[in-house]
């Protein structure tokens, strides 16, 4: 089993980002603690170790994930992650934010906040030049 320092969240999303974007869903599972959960904060959805790397296994179209940006201190660390992928042939682009907690070397929970990269302001909501 992997293990990243405790004191270092970072390490651990860094680590997670890799095996994501490589499609190594063991190396995935051996990051994660035994009580690991993860939440989607855009729809509501709640998983724990073994469905969250299904899911990611089985997700339709997946093809690149690279952490653009992360910072953590202790136990806790957010990354910004750029996902790509293909449906039907047509490219679909997305970002996430990621936050992480561990414990004994391991992610133990996850908070995710997905976003289309193509949404457009509603209109009025922006100031005119």
């Amino acid at each position: 089993m992997t293990t990243t320092d405790p004191a270092d969240a970072a390490t651990a999303m860094t680590r997670m980002a890799a095996v994501i974007d490589a499609h190594d869903w063991y190396g995935l599972a051996d990051l994660l603690h035994e009580d690991f959960t993860v939440r989607f904060v855009h729809t509501g959805e709640t998983f724990d170790r073994d469905a969250w790397v299904q899911l990611n296994a089985d997700y339709p179209g997946f093809e690149r994930l690279t952490l653009e940006d992360c910072v953590g201190s202790g136990d806790r660390a957010v990354g910004r992650c750029h996902v790509t992928g293909r449906v039907d042939g047509e490219a679909q682009e997305f970002e996430v934010a990621s936050f992480v907690t561990v414990k004994d070397g391991l992610i133990v929970e996850l908070t995710e906040v997905w976003a289309d990269v193509d949404a457009t302001p509603p209109p009025g909501t922006r100031p005119t030049a």
